[in-house]
């Protein structure tokens, strides 16, 4: 799942529903695995199959007119329980980027962990984006994280986004934190030496 990230261009698939919370992303009784292996398909396990295990034509993961590596969800994505398993579920269907107007914090972060990158945009924005995404499937959605910028390609819109500085090297180089330290272990050692 580590993967550098630069400019993403990418089709989008729309979850326009707020308060998205970490049960739906991926339910309870998948959190027994310890393993981001094969996560992924669960994402939205509940709203996404039927008991039997057939899948539900009408959500938006099951359209084939959908696809892309950026979701597109309504404000309050990630609230609920802090299970790191939502982010392993999210990274693991494929998706590289999340855009909504509210993160949870700690979902979020868990998002940045594991190499997803959650774009944080005005409701305005948003919503723009929900209708260009409905108006026409194959709109394209640009994610500029050097320049921290995301663009409506279908109305030429952009809007700036934040990102920790830290997170943002992390991502473009492809480093998880144990990578970060291991990198910078010279300067660690070179310190250490010099507060003895």
């Amino acid at each position: 799942m580590k993967q550098k990230f630069d400019i993403i261009t990418s089709t989008c698939i729309p979850l326009p529903l707020e308060n998205v919370d970490t049960d739906q992303i991926i339910p309870a009784r998948f959190l027994k695995a310890t393993d981001k292996e094969g996560m992924g398909k669960n994402l939205f396990r509940d709203w996404r199959f039927h008991a039997d295990g057939t899948p539900k034509k009408d959500f938006v993961l099951n359209d084939p007119s959908y696809s892309g590596v950026i979701l597109v969800a309504g404000k309050n994505f990630g609230s609920g329980s802090s299970r790191e398993h939502a982010a392993w579920a999210i990274a693991g269907y494929g998706f590289r980027v999340v855009i909504s107007s509210f993160f949870a914090d700690i979902h979020k972060n868990n998002e940045l962990n594991n190499f997803v990158l959650p774009v944080v945009v005005s409701e305005p924005f948003l919503q723009e984006l929900f209708q260009s995404i409905e108006r026409d499937h194959q709109t394209l959605v640009e994610v500029d994280l050097p320049n921290q910028k995301v663009t409506n390609k279908a109305t030429g819109k952009s809007e700036y986004f934040e990102i920790n500085g830290y997170k943002k090297h992390c991502l473009m180089n492809g480093l998880d934190d144990i990578d970060y330290l291991v990198q910078n272990q010279d300067k660690t050692i070179a310190w250490e030496q010099l507060n003895k």
